[in-house]
């Protein structure tokens, strides 16, 4: 990264962590990853001729932070976890007919409500796996703006209906709306370099085995594994988690660099509905489950909501559910959903999609 980029980023970064602040006063889910999310997509969206010729968020420096949520949704792996984990079975299998119920309504919205072609309209509607969406899809002949479009509106919306809806269930504002901490704000910074060799390890690992989502699940399987050995103490302190979740959300909304007009009105309207549909069907999943299992509503619709890995791992914590599990849930919802889109390419022509 060029010392020039450099600094546009960190001055980005600091007019976003504002929005940050400004939102933890207004009380919003999530305040240091929607405030910025906000003030950077209006920036890429309205104020895009005030960015720099060629500007992109450099996503090095986005990944150290990623980094760092996976090692403190790691550090939360006990070794009491290990005998929750058979009874996951039965969650993980509904979920599996969660990802081919969502992605064949998907399809029905984008390709008889959007009117997109069969291949945008396929691998818009993949309940996860935004990579391999874009990748695959580009390959089949989609439309690549459109296709990035709707699976980024995916994860802002689901990362912005989800904490409000769980208010709402609630009746009182939940997580860090509601004052609860993601970090300590106690813990010193002798944990940080600790915590980043850790993470950093866990990324080079994960990235060498081609984990999916390895910036998150690489960390935070080393994470556990320091931890449940008890081999150190990872705590992070509040600000690194604040200034985490500031980066995370000023790189989401600068994707949308350059994207105006109708397209992206409609795009978003298409996502509003196929989010709402998703959410919905993962409701009455998490009905049935706690019903027949127990668990907890909410921890269960947290790990149906398809949203991105990182930032459903953040809701969890800040909900004070258990962000293992749910992390689990959703690396095991983008394994199956690529699983999916592979099988299904496979077998059917793209322009029988």
């Amino acid at each position: 990264m060029t010392l020039k980029l450099a600094l546009q980023t960190l001055i980005l970064t600091a007019l976003c962590g504002v929005g940050g602040f400004a939102a933890s006063f207004l009380h919003l889910p999530l305040p240091f990853m929607m405030g910025p999310l906000i003030i950077s997509g209006l920036i890429a969206t309205v104020f895009a001729d005030k960015l720099p010729d060629d500007y992109r968020f450099p996503m090095k420096f986005r990944i150290v932070f990623m980094s760092l949520i996976g090692v403190m949704i790691g550090s939360r792996v006990h070794a009491d976890l290990l005998p929750e984990i058979p009874s996951l079975l039965a969650s993980l299998a509904v979920l599996s007919g969660f990802v081919f119920a969502a992605h064949g309504l998907n399809y029905v919205i984008f390709r008889h409500l959007g009117g997109y072609d069969r291949p945008t309209a396929f691998y818009s509607g993949t309940p996860g796996g935004l990579m391999e969406s874009l990748a695959m899809g580009e390959e089949a002949g989609a439309n690549l703006a459109v296709l990035t479009m709707q699976q980024f509106f995916r994860i802002i919306t689901v990362i912005s209906i989800v904490p409000i809806g769980l208010s709402l269930w609630h009746g009182a504002p939940v997580g860090s709306a509601g004052g609860l901490s993601l970090g300590s704000a106690e813990t010193s910074l002798s944990a940080l370099p600790v915590a980043l060799a850790v993470g950093l390890t866990g990324l080079f690992i994960g990235t060498t085995i081609k984990l999916p989502a390895a910036q998150l699940t690489g960390p935070l399987i080393a994470a556990a594994i320091v931890t449940v050995l008890g081999l150190a103490d990872l705590a992070l302190p509040q600000w690194v988690i604040n200034l985490s979740q500031v980066v995370i959300g000023t790189s989401l909304g600068m994707r949308f660099t350059g994207l105006k007009g109708r397209m992206m009105v409609v795009a978003a309207g298409l996502s509003l509905i196929s989010v709402t549909v998703m959410l919905a069907l993962g409701a009455l999943c998490a009905v049935l489950l706690h019903r027949f299992t127990g668990a907890a509503f909410d921890v269960l619709m947290i790990s149906f909501a398809p949203g991105g890995v990182t930032e459903m791992g953040l809701i969890a914590l800040s909900l004070q559910a258990n962000p293992a599990l749910v992390t689990l849930h959703h690396v095991y919802r983008i394994i199956l959903t690529v699983i999916e889109m592979a099988v299904i390419a496979r077998i059917r022509p793209k322009d029988r999609l």
